[in-house]
């Protein structure tokens, strides 16, 4: 089976954007920028911290390889530039501002997010309060909303994927990493396995057609994540994590949830649904009571805080599984459960 449909008329993959408006330089990306340091490394891809010699504004370089196991990936490049391009008037996406070309290489030239990811309050020793985790949940649906008014999905949500503007007070959220989006409606049905297993919905690992709703899925993980601190799915190996997304193994227990509105656990609760149809839709998600009421922000009681045993290992989460072993014994399953895997890591692009 092949690792993606492709579209007879173009020659490109179902989805995949074949066009940009931004001019690649074939000068080196040094002689407009200082190199000052790496910020997030992926296996296919590095990205680093720049600065513009003439106005000595900060940037993201993000070093993407154009062959990756012996195969020109180059066309795959150009989609996520096509797709940064059509998303420039979402204030929540990172802004594509130029490009350059080396021999091995197409480097992106991408707004600086100085507040790292949302991942790092996932694992800190404190959980952020629940007015704040609102706040980062409406921006990012309102970032979601905005893609899928285009009719693109992300496909990869995640808290490495979501980056803030400044670290303390937590900024403006900013989505990131659109090497798996995909533009919906433009070759008929769109099926195939990618993303990263832990945010991934149940549709793409049956092998189901992807909707907007397939994103959604995403958001209710990471709101769970940041409510709880905990991912909902992880399991102790890749079929333990498989299985619980495909049976929505959700942990809603009290002391999972000892600290979490009522309002916050509906929400979560609408999202982690098997059936896409059944999901709310971005904007539906947006009139939710918790984005809006929150009276859990108004008690004087403290931030909670975790102990190194209560908190979930990071690494676990972020970690790609790269090793090509199957274990679900569906009809699909030997064929896809690998090519999970391998998107995974070709995913891995480093986040900044």
């Amino acid at each position: 089976m092949s690792r993606r449909r492709l579209d007879s008329r173009s020659g490109l993959s179902a989805g995949l954007l074949g066009e940009t408006q931004t001019p690649i330089s074939s000068e080196p990306l040094e002689s407009a920028y200082e190199v000052t340091g790496e910020l997030g490394r992926g296996k296919f891809a590095v990205v680093k911290r720049c600065m513009e010699k003439t106005t000595g504004k900060v940037f993201a370089a993000k070093f993407l390889r154009k062959r990756r196991r012996g195969r020109d990936c180059r066309a795959e490049v150009i989609h996520e530039m096509a797709v940064l391009e059509m998303a420039r008037n979402n204030p929540r996406v990172v802004n594509l501002y130029g490009a350059h070309e080396t021999d091995h290489d197409v480097v992106l030239v991408l707004e600086y997010a100085a507040g790292g990811e949302i991942f790092d309050h996932c694992v800190s020793e404190e959980l952020l309060p629940e007015a704040q985790i609102t706040r980062l949940i409406r921006q990012t649906l309102e970032g979601v909303h905005h893609l899928h008014q285009s009719n693109l999905v992300h496909l990869d949500l995640k808290p490495q994927n979501i980056l803030l503007t400044s670290l303390a007070p937590p900024g403006d959220i900013k989505i990131v990493d659109f090497g798996l989006a995909r533009r919906l409606g433009t070759a008929g049905e769109l099926r195939e396995i990618l993303g990263t297993p832990e945010y991934v919905a149940p549709e793409v690992l049956n092998y189901e057609p992807i909707t907007t709703a397939t994103d959604l899925w995403s958001v209710g993980v990471i709101a769970y994540m940041l409510v709880t601190g905990e991912s909902p799915f992880a399991g102790d190996d890749k079929q333990e994590t498989y299985l619980n997304v495909s049976q929505v193994n959700v942990d809603y227990s009290r002391e999972a949830f000892s600290r979490v509105s009522e309002l916050a656990v509906d929400f979560i609760r609408k999202l982690l649904v098997k059936a896409p149809e059944d999901r709310p839709s971005a904007a539906e998600c947006l009139s939710h009571p918790w984005l809006w009421y929150q009276p859990l922000c108004l008690s004087p009681e403290p931030v909670a805080i975790r102990s190194v045993r209560e908190r979930s290992c990071g690494t676990k989460w972020a970690a790609p599984l790269e090793d090509k072993e199957n274990f679900l014994d569906s009809p699909h399953a030997h064929a896809k459960r690998s090519r999970l895997d391998e998107e995974t890591s070709a995913a891995g692009d480093g986040d900044f």
